[in-house]
């Protein structure tokens, strides 16, 4: 018996989701057969069979989330022995299986015990009791709504939790003129409103490489945004505005390349690179897709235009690949495409710098003798403040505004 653990898919990250199986257990398959399909942070890549033989087991079901080295499959390999797998190594697969509380960073355990606070000295007499009363946030604003002290409520539930029974039994004790007195300030809503609605959705794909992403930003990233704009007043007919943002941040990283690089901040080391490979983070209905502009420094406006359209195809389709998205130096994120005039972009780590532009204005600018109104496009350059300066930061936000500036 042969297992064949989730591989490590070419970029770095720890688990993927299952799409879909190609293959049922009982099934016969060759080497490099399809298996299966799995979502890793943002493309969708088919994963081999390693061996030829019968499908054994399969240890998840599609819609799961595997981490990378976890067994995926049993195969009875053709050639071998059919001897049933390691029964303690299933044994230990199977009750980690359910350990896990269904968490995302690690396992959680249950129990049907209920937490029980230091008890408070005293009869279980009525009257005013000393700490905090135990009650659940539905149960306190019932008793808000009946006008119920739950300082004088006899708590019947377990481990001394006052019930929405226990608010009602009092409420219906207590003199007419009591409860009046204690509810005179009428409620500032009376409408009884439905229970909300909406089930809780486990982040899945794009969006769950979203929040680690962003978690990692959070985490290690120092980070400074300058904001500033560009006049495109005297731009000469026809200017694709997106290609010319591109080839402005090429620019700037070479007039500065301090930000176009990554930095690793547990050695305390950078590494700068010579050519621009460009992230451009695409907003989808699944959550951000980042494919990768190659060296768009080399590249004229017909080229870096043609590589757009593909992009976007690409990513509307979700055909992306691995490597599509590996190894960018620097991000651009043109928000301003659909709302939004200013941001604080976040980097991903390891990079050091992302660039957002907002969506383009007319403003009223002075000029010598006057004001005129001039189209303008805001800018804001997140930089890395461990591994980059204010001044390196500046240097190329200038030279990508003088660049912006120019006609054509």
């Amino acid at each position: 018996m042969t297992t064949f653990n989730l591989p490590d898919l070419g970029e770095g990250l720890p688990e993927a989701e299952i799409v879909s199986w190609h293959v049922k257990e009982g099934d016969e398959i060759r080497t490099d057969q399809p298996l299966l399909s799995v979502e890793t942070a943002k493309a969708v890549v088919d994963v081999p069979s390693p061996v030829s033989g019968k499908v054994v087991k399969l240890y998840a079901g599609e819609g799961d989330i595997v981490e990378t080295g976890k067994p995926l499959v049993d195969f009875s390999v053709t050639g071998e022995a059919d001897t049933p797998a390691n029964s303690d190594e299933s044994g230990a697969a199977a009750s980690s299986s359910a350990a896990d509380s269904g968490t995302v960073v690690g396992s959680m355990p249950s129990s049907d015990e209920t937490l029980v606070e230091t008890a408070r000295a005293g009869s279980k007499r009525r009257g005013k009791k000393s700490g905090r009363v135990k009650a659940a946030p539905a149960v306190r604003a019932l008793a808000k709504r009946l006008g119920v002290d739950l300082q004088e409520v006899e708590a019947t539930g377990k481990n001394g939790l006052v019930t929405a029974d226990d608010v009602r039994t009092y409420s219906a004790g207590k003199p007419a003129s009591a409860t009046a007195s204690q509810a005179s300030t009428p409620s500032p809503q009376r409408r009884a409103l439905p229970p909300l609605t909406g089930e809780p959705e486990r982040l899945r794909g794009p969006r769950r490489a979203m929040a680690q992403s962003m978690s990692a930003s959070r985490d290690q990233v120092a980070q400074c945004t300058l904001f500033d704009d560009a006049d495109i007043h005297g731009w000469a007919p026809g200017q694709d505005i997106t290609v010319r943002i591109i080839r402005a941040l090429a620019v700037g990283c070479k007039a500065e390349p301090a930000l176009n690089g990554w930095y690793d901040g547990e050695s305390m080391t950078r590494r700068l690179f010579d050519r621009v490979d460009l992230a451009m983070a695409v907003d989808t209905p699944d959550g951000l897709i980042v494919p990768v502009l190659r060296d768009v420094g080399s590249k004229d406006a017909a080229t870096l235009r043609a590589d757009l359209d593909s992009m976007k195809v690409a990513t509307r389709e979700r055909s992306v690949t691995p490597a599509d998205m590996k190894d960018p130096t620097i991000t651009l994120s043109n928000f301003g495409m659909m709302a939004g005039r200013y941001a604080s972009p976040v980097i991903v780590p390891p990079m050091i710098a992302i660039l957002g532009t907002g969506g383009t204005r007319h403003d009223v600018v002075p000029v010598m003798g006057g004001i005129e109104v001039h189209k303008r496009i805001p800018l804001s350059l997140t930089f890395d403040h461990r591994c980059v300066t204010g001044g390196e930061a500046c240097r190329l936000l200038a030279a990508l505004i003088a660049d912006l500036q120019r006609a054509n």
